[in-house]
């Protein structure tokens, strides 16, 4: 979007019902901090109710907007945050105030959601046919209520141009930062970047963050193969041990196994090495061969391909992200 540099960019920020007081305050953090080389605002971010009074936020106290409805009118970029339970949206059906202002902002500002913002946007039919992409433990429900979305919940945030989303709660961060990338270019967005102390650009995307428990199911099945399988990651499993485990043909091991994990013996297995891995990465500093052999890869190539794949990064820049520094 071209920016007019003599004057700051409009933002509105939908304060609404149960809104997540952290992603309500920033884009008045993250944009409201950029600067021009006079170091005049480069945006002027207004945070609003949709009559102008105070809003109850998910934590429990209300904050109180300085501006209301006419805060939308003139709006070039429309954000709307997070509110616990997706309080704009109820089973799909949005709030009609809510679904009124997205639609006539549609076509006229640029149009951002943070974290499950993206179920307000999707049910005023903003994101028709459209990508988009919203937290990761939301998944499931927003593609029951939004078939036509065509979500992507493995990114950090989409920019689908005049409509943009984020992923779980800090993506907003990285969606901000974008945004001034766009607007304003890198050195600007890494000038804000590091002024909150976050990086400027983080790789991979939220499927790094996922939780993934393994079930823990009693009695017979495969249960007892898998936990013998997760004793011996280190080592090449094939499929006729881990069915000589469950004492069982290969055939119906297959069929029970399917049946229990939704995975084929060899998916199942390939994802509890790419965990294995990011826990050896997270915690020790194992060289990549030798955590690769660890995880049972093989070979540090077939567990960077595995990785990539699983969770977008690479071995190395999956450390540097989430291995803590040392004390001291």
């Amino acid at each position: 979007m071209a920016e007019d540099r003599t004057r700051a960019h409009r933002v509105a920020v939908l304060a609404g019902p149960e809104v997540i007081a952290f992603e309500l305050a920033m884009p008045g953090r993250i944009l409201g901090g950029a600067l021009d080389d006079a170091g005049r605002p480069l945006y002027d971010v207004r945070v609003a109710s949709l009559d102008g009074g105070p809003v109850r936020t998910s934590d429990g106290w209300s904050v109180a907007p300085e501006y209301g409805a006419e805060a939308f009118a003139d709006a070039e970029t429309l954000i709307v945050p997070a509110s616990r339970g997706t309080a704009t949206v109820r089973d799909g059906v949005p709030d009609p105030a809510v679904s009124s202002l997205l639609r006539r902002a549609s076509g006229r500002a640029r149009v951002v959601s943070i974290c499950t913002g993206a179920f307000a946007l999707a049910a005023a039919g903003l994101l028709d046919g459209r990508p988009a992409t919203t937290h990761w433990q939301f998944t499931h429900r927003f593609r029951r209520l939004f078939p036509q979305v065509r979500l992507n919940p493995d990114v950090l945030f989409v920019d689908d141009g005049d409509v943009l989303t984020s992923a779980g709660t800090a993506a907003g961060i990285d969606l901000c930062l974008h945004l001034l990338r766009r607007d304003h270019g890198a050195e600007v967005a890494a000038s804000v970047a590091r002024r909150n102390v976050v990086a400027p650009w983080r790789e991979g995307g939220q499927s790094q963050f996922v939780e993934r428990p393994v079930p823990h199911e009693e009695g017979p099945g495969t249960a007892a193969a898998r936990a013998w399988a997760l004793q011996n990651l280190d080592r090449p499993l094939a499929l006729a041990d881990l069915a000589g485990r469950a004492s069982m043909s290969e055939r119906t091991f297959t069929r029970r196994f399917r049946a229990e994990t939704g995975l084929s013996p060899a998916r199942w297995l390939a994802a509890r090495r790419v965990e294995l891995a990011r826990r050896l990465l997270e915690s020790t500093d194992l060289p990549v061969d030798r955590l690769a052999a660890r995880a049972g890869f093989g070979s540090a190539a077939a567990m960077r391909m595995h990785l990539s794949t699983e969770i977008g990064m690479s071995p190395l820049a999956y450390r540097r992200a989430h291995r803590a520094p040392p004390d001291g």
